[in-house]
């Protein structure tokens, strides 16, 4: 890769050359992100994830831009037109966009006035025009009246076209008008006359009007919305006088008999060709702009809600609450498997409370229930409170669990191949429950878009979304690290390295040969190579090893290190884990190499403090306000305990235990001015808040932190 787009990439990124360049060759040997960020810091200067994906997808971009280059550079060769000022011009881009416009004049075109113009004899014409020394072009233009031109005017009126043209495919003229749509574009928005009644949800868009580059993401995505709908007519331009004073400046180079003609050209040009080209390019680009900003927005709430904290290997009674249909209720056990399963009747219209009572404390003690996971969605609070009522045989803590995405996956392919002898019903109850055990490892069965934690994500590009999503849950995966006796094939799949088939393989191997008792091990399950043992070993955990380190984080690339720690001191691994005293003894500097620095010594050693300790945090039981389960129950000024479930970038969603959740505005999460809600709150994070304001007609509740303590 040449030397200069090296240099692009790490000012881009923020880096040094060297680690980009080595970033790149690691991701062509077929490295992972996971395991170029935590194995290879040596090599890439300790660049984390998102700065290793940054690299990736700049590296991807130049290729893109390299490609374009070689197929424009051979079109115009064919044609004929490609000087040595030309090649140069097109090999030292480094824009797409400026590319297209050096490649612009040489496009093959269709019969546009033109081209129509030329084949009629008129393009000498409009380059006496251009030459601005002409004396009379009315004159002029009588010398070119021939057989398919009848007049002096129509003559004048194709020369102008080719000048048109001209002006339009001149880079520097479209550059100029390129940054003036970016800075002082105004975006309009109006509904469309016939479309008021149904766009309710748009009306504070029936009148709009912003400078397109203060426009905030989550507005323009609404905006597109209301026009792609068809409920609203959206226009991208800055005012249209000074852009054509931009123009003229630029080809008017004396005043006399020709300026009226080239100044019709001109604005003929910026209106028919230029605007409207510019203005696709300039929407474009803002929407991309807040693609970017609204699948950051999810990758972030993503990567919170798939790092909820988990309860652990618990025997668990999972309950999705319901009304007439009744509460569907699985005992599971502390691997997730169901036990039992029934239907409880606790509500209306059948109000078997009594009956619903002996059935629940029956099963928490024939089952060894640990704890009680009750789905947030219909009946949620009610059957909470029924919960509270009974009295158990033990103490039981009693969690509201997320519910978003699993109807999904009860009714997916991979619920029916893991539970064929259940129903929708029984699946969606066992979800819950699993989900409290282990949110990550439930929720990446599920299409992260299922999981309601985004921002107009329907409207953003679908491909960038998945890209970044999936990127997302890799990266998170890999950080937890999988227990690999356990891990179904969908958790082991994301682990660097491993992918659909490879997890699929390694549960085939379990089930035919038992648990696996090493990570050496894993190179006996087959297609598992070199390279994939590599990538995959140091985030797969074997918690009864008899190795100490297949329990951590440590590669196995490293284990002669640990060993060689451990034979200088004259302990065992074992102990150099369980002493303090023995790991503070140990000088690192002493086993630097070539390969092997301070960065992956310092991880070694942090490993060894908390072998294979989770670093997600414990799940804490949550309640919500006592009595409240209703819009009415509210009142303003009321302090209430409640869970972010969702974030934007125009504040964050809460369940304060009620069918509604209410909005904490981006204003109202400080006192002082802040830009990102994410640098606030995030999802799943316990808060007190006050509400502001209650619209029970349109079932709208604002929030506050303002002045609300948090303990």
């Amino acid at each position: 890769m040449k030397k200069e787009h090296i240099k692009l990439i790490a000012s881009a990124v923020g880096t040094l050359p060297g680690n980009v360049e080595a970033t790149i060759a690691l991701l062509a040997e077929g490295a992972t992100i996971p395991f170029i960020s935590r194995y290879r810091k040596e090599r890439t200067g300790g660049l984390d994830e998102v700065q290793i994906e940054e690299v990736s997808i700049h590296y991807q971009k130049i290729q893109e831009l390299e490609k374009r280059k070689e197929t424009i550079l051979s079109t115009i060769d064919e044609s004929g037109n490609l000087s040595k000022e030309l090649e140069v011009q097109i090999i030292e881009c480094t824009n797409l966009t400026e590319l297209e416009d050096l490649y612009l004049p040489y496009k093959p075109k269709r019969k546009t006035r033109a081209v129509i113009a030329k084949a009629k004899g008129l393009e000498p014409l409009a380059k006496r025009l251009m030459s601005q020394n002409v004396g009379d072009p009315e004159s002029l233009a009588l010398k070119f009246i021939n057989d398919e031109v009848a007049s002096s005017e129509e003559a004048l009126q194709g020369a102008r076209d080719i000048i048109a043209e001209w002006v339009a495919e001149t880079p520097h003229a479209r550059n100029v008008i390129r940054r003036f749509f970016q800075q002082e574009a105004n975006i309009t928005a109006k509904v469309k006359n016939d479309k008021e009644d149904g766009a309710d949800k748009y009306t504070d868009y029936f009148k709009f009007n912003d400078k397109l580059k203060k426009i905030p993401s989550h507005r323009l995505l609404a905006i597109r919305r209301g026009e792609r709908e068809g409920f609203l007519k959206v226009n991208v331009a800055p005012e249209k006088e000074q852009a054509i004073e931009r123009l003229d400046s630029i080809f008017i180079k004396s005043w006399n008999s020709c300026t009226t003609q080239i100044g019709l050209a001109i604005k003929d040009s910026y209106q028919r060709l230029i605007a409207p080209s510019i203005e696709n390019e300039t929407s474009a680009s803002a929407k991309e702009k807040a693609d970017i900003d609204a699948i950051k927005v999810f990758t972030q709430n993503l990567y919170q809600l798939l790092m909820a904290a988990p309860l652990g290997q618990k025997r668990i009674l999972a309950i999705d609450p319901g009304y007439r249909s009744g509460c569907k209720v699985v005992c599971l056990s502390e691997q997730g498997l169901p036990l039992h399963n029934e239907t409880i009747y606790p509500h209306k219209p059948q109000s078997e409370s009594g009956k619903a009572m002996k059935k629940l404390a029956s099963m928490v003690g024939a089952y060894k229930i640990e704890a009680i996971a009750i789905g947030n969605g219909t009946a949620s609070r009610e059957t909470e409170y029924f919960i509270k009522k009974i009295r158990f045989d033990r103490e039981l803590s009693i969690f509201i669990v997320s519910e978003d995405g699993a109807s999904v996956y009860s009714a997916s392919s991979a619920a029916r191949e893991e539970f064929p002898q259940y129903d929708v019903t029984v699946r969606g109850a066992i979800s819950i429950g699993r989900r409290l055990m282990d949110p990550l490892a439930e929720l990446v069965k599920i299409d992260p878009k299922s999981i309601g934690v985004g921002q107009y994500q329907h409207d953003v590009d679908q491909n960038k979304l998945k890209e970044s999503l999936n990127q997302v849950v890799v990266n998170t995966v890999n950080k937890v690290g999988v227990e690999v006796n356990t891990a179904s094939k969908h958790l082991l799949s994301y682990i660097s390295g491993l992918g659909p088939q490879l997890a699929q393989n390694i549960c085939d191997f379990r089930t035919e040969n038992g648990n696996f008792k090493s990570r050496a091990e894993l190179k006996k399950v087959p297609r598992m190579g070199a390279k994939s043992y590599e990538q995959c070993a140091g985030f797969l955990r074997i918690s009864d090893a008899k190795n100490p380190l297949d329990k951590t984080a440590v590669h196995p690339e490293s284990y002669g290190l640990v060993q060689k720690m451990a034979k200088d001191l004259n302990v065992s691994v074992a102990d150099l884990i369980k002493d303090e005293t023995l790991r503070k003894s140990i000088i690192l500097e002493n086993y630097t190499s070539k390969t092997v620095g301070l960065p992956t010594l310092t991880d070694i050693l942090s490993e060894l403090e908390k072998p294979g300790r989770d670093p997600r945090k414990k799940a804490k039981v949550f309640e919500f306000e006592k009595g409240i389960h209703k819009i009415e129950d509210l009142h303003e000024g009321m302090v209430l305990p409640g869970i972010v479930t969702n974030v934007t970038n125009f504040g964050a969603f809460v369940d304060i235990g009620i069918k509604q959740n209410g909005l904490i505005h981006i204003s109202n999460l400080r006192a002082e001015f802040i830009s990102n809600p994410a640098d606030v709150v995030s999802v799943h994070q316990h808060l007190k808040v006050k509400i502001l304001e209650i619209d029970i007609k349109r079932e709208r509740i604002q929030l506050t932190l303002i002045d609300v303590p948090q303990s």
